[in-house]
């Protein structure tokens, strides 16, 4: 079967590998998300939760009732796709990006960003503060997707948990934040709700890089913690759109655990910050 030849983590031979396998063929033929070249271990343990979740007792029956039920589908997609982040995750890439790139990003007239993954969306407003404060919040347009349109509604929504502004504030101020951070959202209610302006150029859309193109030129892509769950044939796809979607000179920043050794496009870039995993096309 072709949905686990093309994943060397996959043993054709072990049952519960090719159930999980049919159930991934499965909601792709029916719902059009393509899990099928996503790292095996990490699938498997979601794929499970999600069987547990269910009250169910076997991938069999899981694969059944998301064929059957949309809310079934809508919950998988959730436990499936990875929506772990945070203000400022990584402090230092921002600390790094705002000495390192945005001088480069001072001499354009205009400038796109798109942040792959956005997940729930505090790391695109964290970047669309850093932007603000550098002075290119005017002039530039963030594109953040996600497959998961659930998630998308939340990071254009721009409400979160009270309880992380410690962690927050903690991660702007190591980022390198260049005021009091409380400026940038309204406590209420228990959550904290973001100013609207720092997104008002803001594009918050769907897109899924398994199955979807490149859609615009780019001068910053960032696609961090991302890569990791995929299998090698994946994260090369990946790549390609990636590269085919920067501009030239433009800016790629990967997550801590990424990197470009060993795919076709490694030579396409020159490492422009080996700490921030930024680099920079140079083909």
């Amino acid at each position: 079967m072709t949905v686990l030849a093309d994943n060397s983590l996959w043993d054709n031979s072990d049952p519960e590998a090719l159930e999980i396998g049919l159930l991934l063929e499965a909601v792709f033929c029916r719902y059009g998300f393509d899990f099928r070249n996503y790292a095996y271990p990490s699938m498997q343990r979601r794929v499970w939760h999600s069987v547990r979740a269910e009250g169910l007792e076997s991938v069999a029956e899981l694969q059944g009732k998301l064929l059957h039920d949309p809310a079934c589908m809508e919950r998988f997609l959730l436990t499936v796709t990875v929506n772990v982040t945070t203000m400022f995750r990584d402090p230092g890439f921002y600390r790094d990006f705002r000495e390192c790139v945005v001088p480069a990003l001072q001499t354009l007239p205009f400038l796109r960003i798109w942040h792959v993954g956005c997940s729930s969306g505090e790391e695109v407003y964290s970047m669309a503060i850093l932007l603000r404060e550098e002075g290119l919040g005017a002039k530039c347009r963030i594109y953040a997707t996600d497959m998961n349109e659930a998630v998308v509604t939340k990071a254009q929504e721009g409400i979160f948990p009270l309880a992380m502004v410690q962690e927050y504030t903690a991660n702007y101020q190591e980022a390198g934040g260049s005021t009091a951070f409380s400026q940038y959202y309204t406590a209420r209610y228990g959550n904290v709700i973001f100013d609207r302006a720092l997104v008002e150029n803001a594009v918050f859309a769907q897109h899924n890089l398994v199955t979807d193109g490149s859609f615009n030129e780019f001068h910053v892509i960032l696609c961090r913690n991302v890569l990791i769950y995929f299998n090698q044939t994946l994260t090369e796809r990946v790549h390609r759109l990636l590269y085919d979607s920067l501009a030239p000179s433009g800016f790629l920043g990967l997550g801590s655990g990424e990197s470009l050794r060993f795919t076709p496009h490694e030579t396409c870039y020159e490492e422009f910050d080996k700490n921030a995993k930024l680099y920079r096309r140079i083909k």
